[in-house]
């Protein structure tokens, strides 16, 4: 079967089992949640919260069951979503919130053609020993999205644990969503978004070498090389904060986009980040750029001066919006 690993937290132990056929999580009893989490939302968390009280009530663990990839990057990658989360984020989101144990399922075109009473006996019956599965009502899973709510209360009902469908949680101005996320995401309204998430929208990657072209102009940036599944906003200026591998966090203005002013076309927007008051060589290090605000949308400038005016207004927003003063 595929590929499921296994990971306890705070635990000592991290185990990768690539045959599911007799494997156990030994004696323990779970309460269950399944879904892609993509992003661990704030309806994520109500799921996992719902799941952590119909565990407590059966002196049970906590455990997710999500996927990586994500199902659609398989099922119909011409049309997957970029994603919120890549999969280290989204386990320590889970971690934060006490999860005790979190089976990522390897998704692969074996699993897309697995029946969903298969992945119930196998997953939540066979390895979770499953005494509750909390999902959302129009949860869907297994071949053909055959699986769904009255499905699991079918076989849970045979099997011996409780199905409990949930309401999506709403928000302003709809339902919260990871749909809803990226849309407000690539729209460049990180602040809708970091009010659906809970949190700010953060990405993750490594400072490459870019043009210099900034330190040119008296802002140096680094370039975030951001894997290309993950979500960027949609091209802008932004506020926000820059995280260094030892933890020291940094305010900075964040161009995301195609620098129009000095090219006349580029297929991929780039992620630059001005740290204000830094001085330092950043190259090669892992990144964690969160944003905050909107500043504007990206602009071709007539003129460098005009450019390096606008962007001294930008670095000066920056500071207002951070709380930082002049």
């Amino acid at each position: 079967m595929g590929r499921v690993r296994l990971l306890v937290r705070r635990g000592t132990r991290l185990r990768v089992i690539d045959d599911l056929r007799g494997q156990r999580a030994g004696d323990q009893r779970y309460a269950v949640t399944i879904g892609g989490y993509d992003g661990v939302h704030r309806g994520h968390r109500m799921v996992i919260d719902r799941t952590r009280r119909e565990a407590e009530a059966r002196h049970a663990g906590v455990a997710v069951v999500t996927f990586d990839p994500h199902p659609a990057a398989v099922v119909r990658p011409e049309s997957a979503p970029k994603l919120l989360t890549n999969l280290d984020q989204k386990l320590e989101l889970l971690d934060g919130l006490g999860v005790d144990a979190t089976y990522v399922v390897r998704f692969d075109q074996e699993r897309a053609s697995e029946s969903a009473e298969d992945f119930v006996a196998e997953v939540l019956v066979g390895c979770l020993h499953a005494v509750a599965v909390v999902v959302g009502r129009d949860f869907h899973f297994g071949k053909g999205r055959g699986g769904n709510v009255g499905l699991l209360e079918q076989v849970g009902a045979a099997s011996g644990f409780d199905t409990i469908g949930l309401e999506l949680l709403q928000g302003d101005p709809g339902v919260i969503s990871s749909t809803a996320i990226r849309r407000a995401i690539a729209a460049g309204d990180v602040e809708a978004a970091a009010a659906m998430l809970g949190r700010h929208h953060e990405l993750r990657g490594t400072v490459m070498d870019g043009d210099k072209r900034g330190r040119t102009l008296g802002f140096p940036t680094a370039n975030v090389a951001v894997p290309s599944e993950i979500l960027l906003p949609g091209d802008g200026i932004y506020a926000g904060w820059y995280e260094r591998p030892d933890g020291s966090r940094h305010a900075t203005a964040i161009n995301v986009g195609r620098r129009p002013t000095f090219y006349q076309e580029a297929d991929n927007a780039l992620v630059e980040a001005f740290l204000l008051d830094f001085s330092g060589d950043l190259y090669g290090e892992s990144a964690r750029v969160t944003f905050t605000h909107r500043l504007r949308g990206e602009a071709k400038f007539d003129s460098i001066d005009a450019l390096v005016a606008q962007m001294q207004a930008d670095v000066a927003e920056t500071r207002r919006l951070l709380g930082l003063g002049s």
